[in-house]
């Protein structure tokens, strides 16, 4: 990939950026921007949501945010970007981390809002599924729900643990699955005669 000639990525120009279309409230709308590509910038998402920047683990919470905010997905890749540059960082799983959730109603009437490690709240639907890939060798769930415009947060192995006691047992594809309710959506995790 080529980088514009002229701009050098930097953090601090995308956090000053960043700020300014983030004082007019609401999520900036990336999608609907596109600046010319600016290279890479030493910016790691860890599975665990830590964010570093050099190597360093990104402390202050507030910038995290802010860099969230500016996230976007395009073509398998994550990038930063502003109404005037894009720059390339690396994310080890998902971007985000959904590190809580509430449930409220019963059955097909549950709706369940998940919390984010960047402190998005998104309530699991239609709109914001869950997915569950189990790895090929250990057979090992990693559940997901969307945020929003292809980026998801990983659910902490806590709350898969609680969702799973509020699980239930349902048709679906023509199969019996274990898996979950929320704003009218079943959502399934594992084949129930898995579980027998």
């Amino acid at each position: 990939m080529r980088t514009q000639d002229n701009v050098t990525p930097d953090a601090e120009s995308l956090a000053k950026a960043a700020k300014a279309v983030a004082k007019k409230g609401g999520l900036p709308p990336v999608h609907l921007w596109n600046p010319p590509y600016c290279g890479e910038l030493d910016i790691r998402i860890a599975r665990d949501g830590t964010w570093f920047y050099l190597g360093t683990p990104i402390g202050r919470k507030p910038l995290v945010r802010l860099f969230s905010t500016i996230l976007k997905l395009e073509d398998g890749r994550y990038y930063l970007v502003t109404p005037v540059e894009k720059v390339g960082i690396r994310v080890d799983d998902a971007p985000f981390v959904a590190v809580d959730f509430t449930a409220e109603g019963a059955g097909r009437d549950q709706r369940l809002t998940f919390e984010t490690n960047v402190g998005d709240f998104v309530t699991a639907g239609l709109e914001h599924p869950i997915r569950v890939v189990r790895d090929a060798g250990t057979g090992e769930p990693s559940p997901y729900v969307m945020v929003r415009a292809g980026l998801e947060a990983l659910i902490d192995r806590k709350s898969f643990y609680r969702l799973v006691e509020i699980g239930a047992h349902e048709e679906h594809a023509g199969a019996r699955w274990f898996g979950l309710w929320s704003a009218g959506q079943f959502f399934p995790v594992i084949p129930s005669a898995e579980l027998e």
